[in-house]
């Protein structure tokens, strides 16, 4: 009972501190992306880049600036691993291998932060700092500045300009994620998050027997790891781990940090359209959805129907009892539902109900807040959607905030949800079909195939947490994973970017007795439903096969 209504306590207290911040942050980020003035940094950035920051783009010039510099991050990123030897702080460890260092470049830059390495024994301080820790600031402003282009998109109209990446880039990371993550890395400190550039510390055990503990920045690391929804640990253990998540204070606000930013764009979104009820219309669906989840995971977790955890009362594999289950699932459900895929429990030890509904978290395609930007232009590409298939049902062209949704609208917003499921689909059958990889499953039947159809739904969705069983260092789960990261990053970009050029071009409708009303709680059961929908028709036969089965069993 005590940890029944210490969970609940935790959910409230996160729910009105996310309220408290939901105005004045989400305002703070629409003036980011709106003011004209440029601070004297960003001048100077400009000028050494050679960038006009009044000169705004097509949004094919923007997408070429998202791509060609996060190809620039992957090249970088590779062969900082790969030479790593010869880098400072390397403290003994040699370069990466070429089919890890392909994976993780990949990962780091798409916001995955999926991780088939022990970071402890892989990775020196230089790397963890100057590689890893940078591309989570820069994945996760790339993300936020894609979701501001489509605002834009919808705001403007006569126009076949966007912005300019390199402006949005620079805003977002000067004024935003490094102010941020500065803050929190001090506050994460004074909860006992270990700071050291130190390898580690030499310990006499109770046996008597000296032992190494690992040191690392990790404070900093997981500052920005949960605000910018990237989720890489600079432990093996993640966030279950005592130097990255020591106790109950450190936990909440790790996790008010990987929601915070995904929650408050909704904000931003409204206010940029001068409209801020359509923004509390979006929030109020990712809030019931994130509730819902959290709710019934916690009912599967709390009331196992396998032997050994009924004769146990719980199922406590996995959990760490510094933090207990309640905040076990509110940690996991808010990670998957985020694109974070930091944990701070074992999700591999999730009871098969559990289980089922993080990885149906992610298969929703993590709008749920979402991640940085991710979320939200991935719940306007729903609402789309929705708009489209209510203007059918009555015979309408349909429309959303002012523009026209036609052929080229639709054809953008389709390729932006069926690029995932495809990944995720194609290549878990594939894995399983072939029998070279069947070996680094670490359990066979239903769950098996869970671990299997997770590790592709994590990489298509740019999540990063895996359930804990599958081996994944082969050359083939290495390349194919990392690919199923790439596409379902920037393909579902270049979809966005398009879709945001169209809707720029189009002069504004006003709203006629037609129009369907986006302001109110019946556009959001149709936001809700066209989600459900989607997802269930999608994934609702290879869910079955897997975590639906072994929930059942």
């Amino acid at each position: 009972m005590s940890d029944t209504l210490a969970g609940i306590l935790q959910i409230v207290a996160l729910l009105l501190l996310l309220a408290l911040v939901y105005k004045p942050l989400g305002d703070y980020m629409a003036h980011i992306f709106t003011t004209d003035k440029h601070w004297r940094v960003e001048k100077a950035l400009y000028r050494l880049l050679r960038v006009d920051p009044d000169a705004e783009q097509r949004w094919t010039t923007y997408a070429m600036g998202v791509l060609g510099f996060s190809f620039v991050g992957v090249v970088l990123l590779y062969l900082m691993q790969r030479l790593q030897a010869f880098l400072p702080m390397a403290f003994g460890h040699g370069g990466v291998t070429p089919s890890t260092a392909f994976n993780t470049a990949i990962s780091f830059v798409t916001n995955t932060n999926w991780q088939s390495y022990v970071p402890e024994t892989t990775l020196g301080n230089t790397v963890q700092m100057a590689g890893l820790t940078v591309q989570n600031v820069l994945s996760a402003t790339v993300g936020i500045a894609v979701a501001i282009a489509l605002i834009r998109g919808f705001i403007r109209h006569s126009t076949d300009r966007l912005g300019n990446f390199w402006v949005d880039l620079t805003r977002g990371v000067i004024r935003l994620m490094l102010p941020l993550s500065f803050v929190f890395a001090i506050i994460l400190i004074a909860t006992g998050v270990v700071m050291s550039l130190h390898s580690g510390v030499t310990v006499t055990g109770v046996d008597g027997a000296q032992h190494t503990l690992p040191l690392a920045p990790a404070a900093s690391q997981e500052s920005i790891k949960e605000l910018g929804t990237n989720g890489g640990g600079i432990f093996n253990a993640n966030s279950a781990h005592p130097f990255e998540n020591p106790n109950a204070l450190s936990d909440f606000i790790e996790i008010f940090l990987l929601l915070v930013i995904p929650v408050c764009l909704t904000r931003t979104f409204g206010t940029m359209v001068r409209s801020t009820r359509q923004g509390l219309v979006l929030v109020s669906v990712m809030g019931v959805i994130w509730l819902t989840f959290v709710t019934l995971a916690w009912l599967a977790e709390t009331h196992p129907n396998g032997p050994a955890t009924v004769a146990a009362g719980a199922a406590m594999e996995g959990k760490e009892v510094r933090l207990g289950i309640p905040s076990s699932i509110l940690f996991g459900i808010s990670t998957t539902g985020t694109s974070t895929g930091a944990i701070n429990g074992q999700l591999d030890s999730f009871t098969g109900g559990a289980g089922g509904l993080a990885m149906t978290n992610i298969l929703f395609g993590e709008v749920a807040p979402g991640g940085t930007g991710t979320g939200l232009y991935g719940i306007l590409v729903i609402a789309i959607i929705g708009v489209f298939l209510a203007g059918l049902m009555v015979g309408r062209t349909p429309e959303y905030l002012g523009k026209k949704l036609g052929r080229v609208q639709v054809t953008m917003a389709s390729i932006s949800i069926l690029t995932m499921p495809a990944l995720v689909l194609v290549g878990a059958g594939l894995a399983i079909a072939l029998p070279s990889t069947l070996g680094s499953m670490g359990n066979s039947g239903e769950h098996g195939f869970s671990e299997v159809l997770y590790a592709y739904a994590s990489a298509g969705n740019n999540n990063g947490s895996a359930f804990g069983g599958l081996t994944v260092t082969s050359d083939f789960f290495q390349v194919t994973l990392g690919l199923a990261m790439l596409f379902g990053r920037f393909v579902p970009i270049l979809a966005v970017l398009a879709l945001a050029g169209s809707l720029a071009k189009q002069k504004r409708v006003e709203a006629g007795a037609g129009t369907l009303p986006t302001e109110g709680a019946m556009f959001g059961v149709l936001v809700g439903g066209t989600l459900i929908l989607v997802a269930a028709l999608t994934f609702f036969p290879a869910l079955a096969l897997g975590p639906i089965a072994e929930a059942l069993s």
